[in-house]
């Protein structure tokens, strides 16, 4: 009689996991993010470009430079990523993101000055800081925990693809053709997303009950137990806004801390720093910042290939330890470069931590955010989660390595103190255990 039941689930499981409908929704979702990547290092290949300009009006000098550089928008996108994630949906605010970033697009390719150039990277930033608040949450929710932390890879594979990308085609296009690429994807992503369905939760936290079940019934397949899925996510949402008290609740404020200690530690790791002066290390050219993308789509490939099979935590322990010894290294090598004037870094320095940041750290964190916020402050605490990752980053660009190499050690004692194991649990189980304490609802 146990067989039974058991065998029931795993047919049903199966057929969820066979489903091509949720990874056409997380495919359409991931554009975003794709396109994200590309506005990331747009910047790369047209800067030296820019900088020779025949035009004075269009000519970059290096302060004009450095301003064309920074990703500008993605701290005000805090705001607009907490107020659209509560207020239109997951699925909304994504589709939203596209308007701004096809107009930065536009402005960047038919700029006639400067000016035109720096609104077109303020709306690409904003359209940036948008998604990167929006999609995790957006694919968390609509995945099968069986195959939730694949899927929530999804988004920094297409982020390092969206920079490989750029890397290839600047190498071929003129700066403004660039420009016209990257509405490609944008374009591509609001006319997918226009048929696939809102997060069931957040239906339900709207008490659209009706909308919600056919949402997932789209997500999982008529000839699965759907149903059962979605009273139990019915039983999990209750009251729709956090109020001011509840905050003192742990439920509410520890999932919150430790995803926005998990991502300033992730933005303090130092991998930053390499990524930003990746050419000034290597003394070389394009190509070799496409060999590091190259290095990290691979990594990130593990990190989703195994993320639901070995765990969150695991990973992370493996990248964080990773992070640490090649930090040290790079350390080492610039005190003994100067001591000794050794010749400039190797390139395999650089590559190390950019793939363990990949496998681990990098992915994970954003899908563990999107896993343990509570339904009722997952939008206000996404947003949170974005503007403290973007600050960090600024900030990490100014300390020396030995900040870098106490971080990344760090990130491995936090992630066994503090960091619960998500793999295999569905949402409303990880909440459990946030409300109650019992780790009975984690085995």
């Amino acid at each position: 009689r146990r067989r039974e039941p058991q065998q029931h689930r795993s047919a049903h499981r199966l057929r969820v996991l066979h489903n091509k409908r949720l990874y056409l929704a997380v495919f359409a979702a991931v554009l975003g993010n794709f396109s994200f990547g590309f506005a990331l290092v747009y910047t790369s290949p047209v800067i030296p470009a820019l900088e020779a300009h025949p035009n004075p009006a269009l000519r970059l000098d290096r302060h004009k430079a450095s301003w064309f550089g920074v990703r500008s928008g993605l701290v005000p996108a805090w705001g607009g990523a907490m107020l659209l994630n509560d207020r239109l949906g997951r699925k909304l605010s994504i589709m939203f993101s596209a308007v701004p970033s096809a107009v930065g697009y536009a402005l960047l390719a038919g700029a006639q000055g400067i000016e035109m150039l720096l609104l077109g990277r303020v709306l690409t930033g904003y359209a940036g800081g948008v998604t990167s608040a929006s999609i995790p949450v957006y694919i968390s929710e609509i995945s099968h925990p069986g195959v939730r932390g694949m899927l929530g890879a999804c988004p920094q594979i297409m982020a390092v693809l969206g920079s490989l990308i750029l890397y290839a085609l600047g190498l071929l296009l003129d700066w403004r053709w660039l420009a016209v690429a990257g509405e490609v994807p944008v374009l591509a992503m609001i006319l997918l997303l226009c048929f696939m369905p809102n997060s069931p939760r957040f239906l339900l936290s709207r008490g659209k009950e009706d909308e919600a079940l056919q949402s997932l019934c789209w997500l999982r397949g008529k000839d699965t137990d759907y149903a059962r899925e979605y009273e139990q996510i019915k039983d999990s949402v209750r009251n729709r806004r956090v109020s001011c008290a509840e905050i003192k609740d742990p439920f509410i404020y520890k999932p919150i801390l430790i995803a926005v200690v998990m991502r300033f530690l992730q933005q303090l790791s130092g991998v930053t720093c390499v990524l930003v002066y990746l050419q000034p290390i290597f003394k070389k050219t394009a190509y070799d910042a496409a060999l590091v993308g190259l290095v990290r789509l691979f990594s990130v490939a593990i990190a989703a290939v195994s993320m639901d099979k070995a765990g969150r935590k695991i990973l992370l322990f493996v990248s964080g330890k990773s992070l640490c010894h090649d930090v040290q290294g790079q350390l080492f090598f610039s005190y003994f470069q100067q001591l000794w004037a050794l010749k400039p870094q190797q390139p395999h320095l650089t590559l190390c931590s950019p793939a363990g940041y990949a496998m681990g750290w990098g992915p994970i964190t954003w899908l563990l955010m999107s896993e343990i916020l509570p339904l009722k402050a997952r939008g206000v605490a996404s947003g949170l989660c974005v503007v403290v990752s973007w600050l960090t980053e600024a900030f990490g660009l100014e300390v020396p390595f030995l900040f870098f190499a106490v971080i990344c050690a760090g990130n491995v004692f936090f992630t066994g103190c503090c960091v619960p194991e998500t793999k295999g649990r569905s949402l409303e189980q990880i909440e459990a255990f946030f409300r109650t304490g019992r780790r009975s609802f984690m085995r």
